[in-house]
């Protein structure tokens, strides 16, 4: 059997010349930084430092930022992120880019939407990789309802001070900015605003989040605000404008998230492959029993269907024209397959399936997380439904 994590990935004409020397490069880096170390640090709870400096240096960090702030733009599309999130996926720690790559949802809003000085003193250190930010949303009272954010920033003469408190923050133990959604105004989506608070302001406190059923290596937070003075000229984008903000981020939040989900199947996809091709079972290999070809087969349509429904979501954002519904349920789509997949390819490898250390385990544990994170599937269903004026 020849299926793949490379070969199980359709044709794209798409890709260039260029992009697959991206992918080279990326595949590189990840097999000689990343590969032989990712289980330990999944097992360890953390990332070491020097891997974002590491990161930097191979552009991971700057894709597609201004060059004027070390970022990386000219001639980057879509395509290469694409590949860039692919790689990212093959270790079978899903930990490792949700906390490495957090700047990709930290550092838009401030990139996008803050003034001249801030972009200035903040996005360089970022993409070097000496410094990091988080993207600060969801609130112990709820998740994927931002409308009704109820941390607050009052003003008081040049500072906003901000009470309230965040969770779930992907980064946010280690963060030394935090991009956060307060309520500067009225109830409902007019009356919230962004703001940049540097993580080392008086007043703020944060617990690590570490009893999670996956993403052991993610750098997961609960942020905490007592009265802590922020300058006004840290506001990202306008006053009570800041839900706009937020949306202009999901898009690409939940593109990054899709690739990765629809990688892991591939993974996952990958070992089963490999495990049939070597087991016997009943004097024969577990290839030979139709039932297990079965599940493979399975495995590889609900993957095609996901690779070409993200080539057309890709190439609508590439054109300008990025449907907001399309990647909902892109997001969807690619969280099932991803859950089948394991599912399925879990049932093939049997008990070593189960055992640690085994990237089907580890994406077998991390399935829900991806369904929930940047927008569960209910909230898709129904966005994709008024999307489409259902």
């Amino acid at each position: 059997m020849t299926l793949s994590f490379d070969s199980a990935r359709l044709t794209n004409p798409n890709l260039t010349p260029d992009h697959e020397a991206w992918r080279e490069q990326m595949r590189r880096f990840v097999d000689r930084e990343i590969m032989p170390f990712a289980a330990g640090w999944d097992e360890a709870g953390g990332l070491p430092d020097k891997l974002w400096r590491k990161a930097s240096e191979v552009g991971m960090l700057g894709l597609g930022y201004p060059e004027k702030y070390g970022g990386l733009t000219d001639g980057i599309d879509i395509w290469h992120h694409n590949i860039l999130n692919e790689e990212l996926a093959r270790p079978g720690v899903g930990g490792l880019a949700a906390t490495l790559m957090v700047q990709s949802i930290g550092l838009p809003p401030v990139v996008n939407f803050a003034s001249d000085a801030v972009r200035q003193s903040v996005v360089p250190q970022i993409l070097d990789g000496s410094k990091c930010i988080a993207l600060g949303i969801t609130e112990p009272g709820g998740g994927s309802d931002v409308a009704n954010i109820t941390t607050t920033a009052r003003r008081e003469g040049d500072e906003w001070v901000i009470n309230g408190s965040k969770t779930f923050i992907t980064g946010g133990m280690r963060a030394n900015w935090l991009s956060a959604a307060v309520r500067t105004g009225s109830a409902g989506a007019d009356g919230v605003s962004m703001v940049l608070i540097p993580m080392d302001a008086e007043g703020v406190t944060r617990t690590a989040l570490d009893r999670k059923q996956g993403w052991w290596c993610s750098d997961t937070a609960t942020i905490y605000f007592d009265n802590v003075r922020v300058p006004v000229g840290n506001l990202i984008g306008a006053e009570n404008q800041g839900f706009q903000v937020i949306m202009y981020n999901f898009n690409s939040e939940r593109m990054m998230l899709a690739v990765g989900m629809e990688a892991s199947a591939r993974v996952c996809l990958e070992e089963a492959v490999a495990w049939a091709g070597q087991r016997r079972t009943f004097g024969k290999r577990l290839a030979d029993h139709q039932v297990i070809r079965h599940k493979i087969v399975d495995m590889k349509q609900r993957i095609n269907a996901c690779q070409a429904y993200i080539n057309h979501c890709s190439r609508e954002i590439q054109a300008g024209n990025p449907n907001p519904g399309d990647i909902a349920l892109l997001k969807i789509q690619c969280s099932q397959t991803m859950e089948f997949c394991a599912r399925e390819a879990m049932q093939i490898l049997g008990g070593i399936g189960y055992m640690r250390d085994n990237r089907v385990e580890r994406i077998y544990r991390e399935v829900r997380v991806n369904a929930i994170g940047g927008g569960s599937e209910e909230i898709m269903r129904d966005l994709a439904s008024r999307q489409y004026r259902v």
